[in-house]
């Protein structure tokens, strides 16, 4: 073959010019999400991929493990937790990007029995009549602490302590009902959607559980990172959060 035309290499750089614009603003952020919004945060990263051509790599855990791991330089570049204070204490202690901050979720607490109708929950937890609640650590993961709230107002926590299984995040704490190493267990009730037979707590016996997100300093400068909290406060976004059991503003 001969050497190719100066109107040909003309036409070739102009469109190697045009495609690497594109394939450059295509990014992979990393974003860390509490255990109880896995399955929805999933469903959202599909949904911003679709529109957006970015990717996501989630990592999910407790809000606590999750903001002991940021603490300590984790490169994440959003943070989505089940609560309002840890991504707050980011942006005070210079982890997170001031006026980033906003509530994506309303997490509700349920009682929930893989083979039980637990619907009369109060009931149920005052008979006493199970060997094993199970309940997420009330010190890293805010439906712990809802959890523990709830017994609190109830007067059962003393009386249910011996009989309490702490799962490092509320995902292990749904693994344990669900395998039959608790008979009960308090869950996120967006873990349940659809399930009978279960106790959504009333709010007034917890405090709200507010999740809220946060760009991480990591994510200052991705403009993907910045799209997808955009798009997390869009209409389809909030759709697909309020039909996965969440309250949204």
């Amino acid at each position: 073959m001969g050497k190719p035309s100066a109107v040909r290499l003309s036409i070739l750089m102009m469109l190697a010019a045009l495609l690497v614009p594109s394939l450059a603003r295509a990014e992979t952020i990393s974003v860390a999400v509490a255990a109880n919004f896995t399955q929805t945060a999933e469903d959202l990263a599909q949904l911003f991929k679709a529109e957006s051509g970015h990717d996501i790599r989630l990592s999910f855990g407790s809000t606590g493990q999750l903001y002991a791991q940021i603490t300590q330089g984790a490169p994440f570049q959003v943070f989505l937790a089940a609560d309002d204070e840890r991504p707050a204490r980011l942006v005070v202690e210079g982890w997170g990007v001031e006026g980033t901050l906003f509530t994506y979720a309303l997490g509700a607490l349920a009682l929930y029995g893989a083979s039980s109708d637990v619907s009369n929950g109060e009931a149920v937890l005052r008979a006493g009549e199970f060997r094993k609640l199970a309940i997420a650590d009330p010190i890293s993961a805010p439906y712990g602490q809802a959890a523990v709230e709830t017994l609190q107002q109830l007067g059962l926590l003393e009386a249910v302590e011996p009989k309490l299984v702490t799962g490092e995040n509320i995902g292990q704490t749904l693994q344990f009902v669900e395998s039959g190493s608790a008979e009960l267990g308090f869950v996120a009730a967006s873990q349940i959607v659809g399930k009978t037979g279960i106790w959504r707590v009333p709010e007034q016996f917890h405090a709200p559980i507010r999740q809220d997100a946060v760009l991480l300093l990591e994510g200052e400068s991705s403009t993907a990172a910045r799209l997808f909290l955009e798009f997390l406060r869009s209409d389809k976004a909030r759709a697909v959060i309020r039909a996965s059991g969440y309250g949204v503003d």
